[in-house]
């Protein structure tokens, strides 16, 4: 639990013959020395250190203090004096979840509404819409019926209640009522368990109304398990992992809820792998992968080989992979094996073999080596695979070309003060052979 205590400076108000101040502070030291042993409290205040500063927002007791006299020594220290940043004060108190990965019930007290420009409910709403789980519960203290619009709305937008309290013994009652329902109090009657390999993950669950995208509700394991309130129906689950794998979104279909009754699922995040081989005349060749579910043109996974075997966690399923050689050119550049099956905890292995042979094409006139474009054609497809041009430097020309087996077309043009000179000839690639032209002007 944390609680943001308002130390603004109407917080010298009177009631009931004290303070607003002695009265909230008293009555939260009773709320908190009544608290179970074991119970986690942290404390912010804000408003009382600066008086306009509306970043005056301070982290007094950590959220996992379990010493509640740190909270009662913390709160007599508390001196009311600035303004109210509502919005500013959530998002702080958030942040620390955030960077946490932990879950909190936060119990807001205020005697005033935001008096810095934020919106509260909009925070409140943006944290819930990133995943972030906690309950938000505020209480307004001496605060009109018109004033507290805003305020109902971010209890209601962080699953929580708007209390009002009049006077000390209402502040008590709330505060008591607020304290049990807490963040790990079931809120729902749907629960999910996300684990990979046996162990408990981070994950974030989103319920959809079954065959739509209509969004339900949604909720965050944290490790631990999510609960979502689902009426009695039909819904499709995704839960997508936060950490500790790679796999996309599992999504459960026509998954039944039903209503008054809890229903549990528990979401594995077992991946299999498929270990991917690409050769070219046997030896390692660097190419581009693309995994697909079988049937569909998104990719489940992709990456490249340098080479090298390389693995690609995906969910189990049927899928098709497809692999493009760099620096091969031709017709079999690229290849794709379908059907295979991935099942959890297990390895698919699968291999692609290309094939070439290098073509050496040059250009040379009686005095030397000449600047050629060169432009090599399939001879069946007609289809043009490779061009390059050879320059004058003995590095380039004759320029290499890799090519897969086959009869190709050559086409050399010379350039500069050749220029208009063309030859063409046919040249033949076999496997691991290489052949060389050279185009004389």
């Amino acid at each position: 639990i944390v609680f943001i205590y308002d130390a603004s400076g109407s917080m010298w108000g009177q009631m009931d013959g004290k303070t607003k101040m002695e009265i909230a502070a008293d009555v939260l030291s009773s709320t908190v020395n009544g608290l179970p042993g074991n119970q986690q409290v942290g404390l912010v205040a804000y408003g009382h250190r600066e008086k306009g500063d509306c970043e005056d927002v301070e982290f007094l007791v950590e959220m996992d203090n379990a010493d509640k006299a740190r909270i009662n020594q913390s709160l007599k220290a508390i001196k009311p004096l600035g303004k109210t940043p509502l919005a500013y004060s959530a998002r702080q108190v958030i942040g620390q979840l955030r960077q946490a990965k932990a879950k909190a019930t936060i119990i807001l007290v205020t005697d005033g509404i935001e008096s810095c420009g934020g919106d509260i409910c909009a925070a409140i709403k943006a944290a819930k819409a990133e995943g972030i789980d906690f309950r938000l519960h505020i209480v307004g203290f001496g605060l009109q019926n018109e004033e507290t619009e805003q305020l109902r709305c971010a209890a209601k937008a962080g699953d929580g209640q708007y209390y009002d309290a009049a006077n000390a013994d209402g502040l008590a009652e709330v505060l008591q009522e607020a304290t049990k329902t807490t963040v790990d109090k079931p809120l729902g009657n749907f629960t999910v368990f996300a684990v990979k390999n046996g162990k408990p993950v981070d994950a974030i669950i989103r319920a959809f109304e079954a065959g739509t995208k209509n969004a339900v509700a949604m909720a965050r394991t944290y490790g631990d398990t999510a609960l979502l309130l689902l009426p009695a129906g039909a819904y499709d689950l995704e839960a997508a992992p936060l950490e500790n794998s790679d796999v996309t979104a599992v999504t459960f279909y026509n998954v039944q809820s039903a209503g008054e009754k809890t229903t549990h699922q528990t979401v594995s995040f077992d991946g299999g792998k498929i270990l991917v081989t690409t050769l070219n005349n046997g030896e390692g060749w660097d190419a581009i992968v693309k995994i697909y579910p079988r049937g569909s043109s998104k990719t489940a996974a992709s990456g490249r080989t340098y080479g090298k075997a390389d693995a690609y966690e995906v969910n189990p399923g049927l899928y098709d992979v497809e692999v493009q050689a760099m620096k091969i050119e031709g017709l079999e550049i690229s290849h794709r094996i379908e059907n295979i099956e991935v099942r959890a905890g297990e390895t698919r292995e699968v291999e692609h073999r290309f094939k070439s042979g290098i073509a050496r094409i040059g250009a040379r006139s009686a005095a030397g080596l000449v600047d050629a474009a060169v432009k090599i054609t399939e001879t069946t497809s007609k289809k043009n695979v490779a061009n390059g041009r050879t320059y004058t430097s003995d590095s380039s020309n004759p320029k290499a070309f890799t090519l897969n087996p086959g009869t190709y077309e050559v086409a050399v043009t010379a350039l500069k003060e050749h220029k208009g000179k063309k030859e063409t000839f046919t040249i033949e690639v076999k496997e691991g052979a290489t052949v060389e032209k050279i185009a004389n002007f």
